[in-house]
């Protein structure tokens, strides 16, 4: 038997910028499988788009053609519901890499739905127990300090505790653009992290995040720590332990001792937080000690 309407990532987002580092990213959650794969779009240096409620997930690359076009996120949303006769199911947030910001919710999406936008962001959701949802996530967003991916999740998690998706939980996403900004700087996903199915999916969403950073996130320079003749001492110990290292447990920090680490790095998906010089960072230090 076919359903009258296709299946409707019905929830709650929140897309945004930040015009300090130029990131443009979505964090969204939903009792839908796999949310993450319909609504959240972006594009460096375009916007970002998120796509829900009976989703025209065709709303994602024609809208950031639109941005890119120069159109605002109100004129690319005027086009895009234009377009779709299908718009009064729909509801759509973008936000432009320009910083201007715009929700929009069809009048036949399930109540209670609803959006807010404020500077460089919207806030929408749909099925939501009351509109104390989308308040709670642009509160906190415009409240909260941090990179943008801890403002989004921030939101995100304030946007449940007042209530979200009346009919529960099942899965969530965070997405983050930046130009050069992923892996090895070879693309600009900066950060994708899916939880597909999951009863507290924000909750694992952020114990994701939290190993995003690990793996890749950036020591700043005070954090590093100087190879001193121990700290040599220790590397070599464990890494000769591990079968990487066969060398003398001199404490020198020679070429034998960094081409050990860098296996454990490669070994351990920790090669972004690589450094070529006499210093390592904190975090690859205190993977390596958890070793011995």
């Amino acid at each position: 038997m076919r359903t009258p309407h296709p299946p409707h990532p019905s929830t709650f987002s929140i897309v945004a910028l930040d015009p300090a580092t130029g990131e443009l990213g979505i964090t969204v959650q939903s009792k839908f499988l796999a949310v993450g794969s319909a609504v959240p779009w972006a594009k460096a240096g375009v916007g970002a788009i998120a796509t829900q409620s009976y989703a025209n997930t065709a709303y994602g690359p024609d809208g950031l053609a639109l941005l890119a076009q120069g159109n605002s996120a109100q004129e690319t949303i005027e086009k895009l519901t234009a377009a779709d006769a299908g718009r009064d199911l729909r509801q759509v947030g973008i936000v432009s890499a320009r910083g201007d910001a715009a929700t929009f919710t069809g009048a036949k999406c399930h109540e209670w739905a609803g959006g807010r936008t404020g500077e460089h962001y919207a806030a929408q959701g749909n099925i939501l127990v009351s509109e104390a949802t989308v308040n709670a996530m642009a509160d906190t967003f415009e409240q909260t300090s941090g990179t943008l991916a801890e403002r989004l999740l921030a939101a995100l998690a304030a946007g449940q505790a007042a209530g979200g998706d009346k009919r529960g939980q099942q899965s969530a996403s965070l997405l983050v653009v930046k130009e050069k900004g992923g892996y090895g700087g070879f693309n600009d996903v900066s950060i994708d992290l899916r939880v597909d199915d999951h009863p507290t999916p924000i909750e694992e969403l952020h114990r994701l995040y939290e190993l995003h950073l690990l793996y890749f996130g950036k020591s700043t320079p005070q954090d590093l720590v100087p190879v001193t003749a121990d700290v040599a001492r220790e590397l070599q110990t464990v890494l000769a332990k591990l079968g990487l290292y066969r060398g003398d447990i001199s404490g020198d920090y020679d070429d034998a001792t960094r081409a050990a680490l860098w296996d454990f790095c490669g070994i351990e998906n920790l090669e972004e937080r690589w450094r070529d010089d006499a210093k390592i960072d904190p975090e690859v230090l205190a993977f390596v000690r958890g070793k011995g």
